[in-house]
């Protein structure tokens, strides 16, 4: 299948995070900078999985040539949209088996950008699971960044969960993928096509 030449981008921010995370807000002034002429979209998505893949599916569906960059929680939403949609995707240190991450963490919880409170149920959990992509059908499309000193998940699963996908693995670095600002050209270079 031949994709349409991409004019949309879609951040998929991360578990606690927002719009208003540096990853968000470095693309988004590359993008305004270098390529004008890429259209910017970062949701800001709620604690409850049903609804995050409920508005991203429409963001998908509205501009169905969009690349996908998603970092952790955003990444295993990106799998989710490449499966249904054949959209290509970026993954930053993705949240392989999300649900098992986030079962550890059930309670109360704040977003890290906006102080908002909630609290994380079995039921957010379940939600992740019932999204859970068993078998790759596009693996060329997604392109896997990882470092091997993520603080928070072990980069050993996506490894393991993406073996056909291009990939790219960085020794040291953080959970925050810490030289995410050198790869913009390349990650843009890859959702172009």
């Amino acid at each position: 299948m031949i994709r349409p030449f991409m004019s949309t981008l879609i951040y998929i921010h991360g578990f606690n995070s927002s719009p208003l995370s540096h990853k968000a807000t470095v693309i988004r002034t590359w993008l305004a900078t270098y390529r004008p002429d890429i259209e910017f979209f970062s949701p800001d998505l709620n604690a409850y999985p049903k609804q995050a893949i409920h508005i991203l599916t429409a963001l998908v569906q509205r501009y169905p040539s969009a690349g996908l960059l998603g970092s952790s929680l955003g990444g295993f939403y990106a799998t989710w949209l490449n499966q249904h949609y054949g959209n290509n995707a970026v993954l930053i240190n993705p949240a392989v088996k999300a649900y098992d991450l986030l079962r550890s963490l059930l309670g109360e919880q704040r977003n890290y950008h906006t102080g908002k409170g909630y609290v994380l149920t079995q039921a957010q959990v379940d939600e992740l699971l019932a999204i859970e992509v068993d078998a790759l059908r596009y693996p060329e499309r997604l392109w896997v960044l990882l470092q091997t000193a993520d603080e928070t998940l072990d980069y050993r699963l996506a490894l393991a969960k993406y073996p056909r996908s291009p990939m790219l693995v960085e020794e040291g670095g953080n959970h925050a993928f810490d030289s995410f600002e050198y790869h913009i050209p390349a990650i843009i270079d890859f959702l172009l096509y």
